[in-house]
C-alpha cells in the first residue's frame, strides 16, 4: 500500500493532473498522420510535443508561483529531452521553423496569464487550442506535403467549441450566458463544417446536440470526459475525410 502511494505521488510530481490536455495533444497529431501519412520524424516529433507540453506546464507553474526552484527538477528533466528531440526533427525539416513565431506568440499569451494567475481565462484556453491544432500542418510538412487547412479548421472548430462546452458542464455550470455562447458557437461551427464536407457536417450536428442537450444534466467530470473521447474519435474521422 505504501509503495503504491509513493508511486502515485511520484507520477503526480512529474505528470500534471490535466486530463483534457492529452486529447488536445494527441488528436491533432493523429489527425495529421491520417491526412499526411507516417514518416519516421513523426516519432521524435511526438516525443518533443509531449515533453514540450510537460516542460511548458511546469515553467508556467514556476511563473505563476514565482518559485522556479520548486519546479526545477521537472524543468531540468523535460527541458533537455524537448531540445534534443526538437533539434532532431528540425535537422530533417528545417522549414518547420516557419511555425516558430506563431508558437512563440501563443506561448507568450500562456505565460502572461500564468503570471496573472488566470490560466482559466477564455483567451488563454483559445491560445492553447491554436497551439495544439497547428500540429496538423506541422505533421503535414514533415511528410513533405503542402499543408491542408480543412483538417486544421475541423479540429480547431471542435476544440474551440469544447472550451465553451466543457465550461458549461463544470466551471460555469448553470451559467446561462456561457450556455448561449456555446450553443451559438456550435451553430456557427456547424455551418462552417458543412461547407467543408458532409461528414464534418454530420459530426458537428452531433456536437451541437451535445452542446444544447447536456448542460444542466448531472454528469460527473469523468462522464463528460468519456463523451469527449467519443467526440474526438468522430472528429478524427471528419478530419481524415476532409
Amino acid at each position: 500500500m505504501t509503495s503504491t502511494t509513493t508511486r502515485r505521488r511520484t507520477v503526480r510530481q512529474f505528470v500534471p493532473p490535466q486530463h483534457g490536455a492529452w486529447a488536445m495533444l494527441l488528436v491533432p497529431y493523429l489527425a495529421g498522420l491520417f491526412v499526411a501519412g507516417f514518416r519516421w520524424p513523426d516519432l521524435p516529433l511526438l516525443g518533443a510535443w509531449l515533453s514540450g507540453y510537460l516542460l511548458s506546464y511546469y515553467l508556467f507553474q514556476a511563473i505563476k508561483t514565482r518559485r522556479i526552484t520548486r519546479f526545477r527538477t521537472q524543468i531540468q528533466l523535460y527541458g533537455p529531452v524537448t531540445v534534443v528531440l526538437g533539434i532532431t526533427v528540425l535537422a530533417v525539416r528545417p522549414e518547420l521553423m516557419w511555425f516558430a513565431p506563431a508558437y512563440a506568440v501563443l506561448l507568450g499569451v500562456n505565460a502572461w496569464f500564468a503570471w496573472r494567475r488566470d490560466e482559466r481565462a477564455l483567451l488563454n484556453d483559445l491560445a492553447s487550442v491554436v497551439q495544439s491544432c497547428l500540429m496538423i500542418p506541422v505533421v503535414t510538412v514533415i511528410a513533405g506535403a503542402e499543408p491542408r487547412w480543412e483538417p486544421f479548421l475541423i479540429v480547431l472548430l471542435y476544440f474551440t467549441g469544447t472550451v465553451l462546452y466543457v465550461k458549461t458542464m463544470i466551471r460555469e455550470r448553470g451559467s446561462v450566458a456561457y450556455r448561449r455562447a456555446s450553443v451559438g458557437y456550435h451553430l456557427a461551427a456547424l455551418a462552417g463544417a458543412a461547407l467543408i464536407g458532409p461528414v464534418s457536417g454530420v459530426v458537428f450536428a452531433l456536437l451541437l446536440v451535445r452542446a444544447w442537450a447536456l448542460p444542466g444534466r448531472p454528469l460527473s467530470p469523468k462522464q463528460v470526459g468519456l463523451i469527449e473521447i467519443a467526440a474526438s474519435t468522430l472528429i478524427l474521422v471528419a478530419a481524415a475525410t476532409a
